[in-house]
């Protein structure tokens, strides 16, 4: 029996790239994301596309329900849409916060929720939260982000264990620099909250970094997470987490081992010496 794969942000970057890689390994793939227009290579290469707005609790009820119709199961739900929205926690609106965790976290959590009876039906099933190294580390300017982040990591341990009896797997992907258009956003958004305050010097810094980090041949191709979501997929017993490109085991190996204020101090120096090098 096929297995049937719903990916969510899937136009562009790491859902993209997992759709394509599990299509190709012979899953049913449901490609799901706002931008159906930037999906029509994902059609043509078999993959099935869902209009999804995460914001939208109708859209999201929608789309679960076009699965179950088809198809009556689902094996794995694939959690990778998500924003970097950076800038001073000063600076930056309640209301982009706001939507950074409604994207972020509660978007993914309304849709598990709706998932869940598809794979406790079967007791069987994969959840895959991709979350980032920014769940586990810390950088200035970036507060809503990895607040969204550190709470899909709590998220995803609870879950866990409460799914567990009925043999679904949560399973937490923690990315590192990745070629995709996260950077960009991020970098938007920073420099139209903050480069303009008394933070202004830090946001135009810090935005440099971002644009040099995109360049550094440290920075990963999405398809290195598509590789390593597969292979969670395949495992009989998948671990709970997986750190994967762009210097995600380093920065958490370092995060874990130095103190806050020495972790501190190394973010300030990437951020100087990448800055300076664009």
């Amino acid at each position: 029996m096929t297995k049937t794969v719903l990916i969510t942000g899937a136009s562009s970057g790491i859902g993209e790239a997992t759709a394509r890689r599990l299509v190709a390994d012979g899953y049913k793939v449901y490609a799901a994301a706002r931008r159906l227009d930037r999906m029509s290579g994902l059609s043509a290469a078999g993959v099935q596309v869902l209009p999804l707005d995460l914001t939208d609790d109708a859209s999201i009820i929608q789309a679960v329900e076009t699965i179950a119709q088809r198809d009556g199961r689902l094996d794995a739900l694939i959690n990778n849409a998500g924003y970097g929205s950076y800038g001073a926690l000063e600076d930056v609106p309640l209301e982009e916060g706001r939507r950074q965790f409604e994207v972020n976290v509660f978007g993914l959590a309304r849709l598990i929720q709706l998932c869940l009876p598809l794979m406790r039906a079967r007791r069987a099933g994969t959840i895959v939260n991709i979350t980032s190294i920014g769940g586990k580390m810390h950088e200035p300017l970036g507060s809503w982000y990895h607040a969204t982040k550190f709470a899909v990591e709590g998220l995803s341990d609870c879950l866990r264990m409460e799914v567990a009896p009925f043999g679904i797997d949560v399973v937490v992907v923690e990315p590192g620099a990745i070629r995709t258009e996260w950077s960009g956003i991020a970098r938007e958004a920073l420099l139209r909250y903050s480069g303009g305050t008394a933070y202004a010097e830090q946001a135009n810094r810090h935005a440099r970094m971002l644009a040099a980090a995109d360049t550094s041949s440290m920075v990963s191709p999405p398809e290195v997470v598509a590789g390593t979501i597969a292979r969670a997929l395949r495992a009989s017993r998948p671990r709970t987490r997986y750190a994967t490109g762009g210097g995600a085991r380093m920065i958490l190996f370092l995060r874990r081992w130095l103190s806050d204020r020495a972790f501190d101090g190394f973010m300030r120096r990437i951020e100087k010496s990448l800055a300076g090098a664009g």
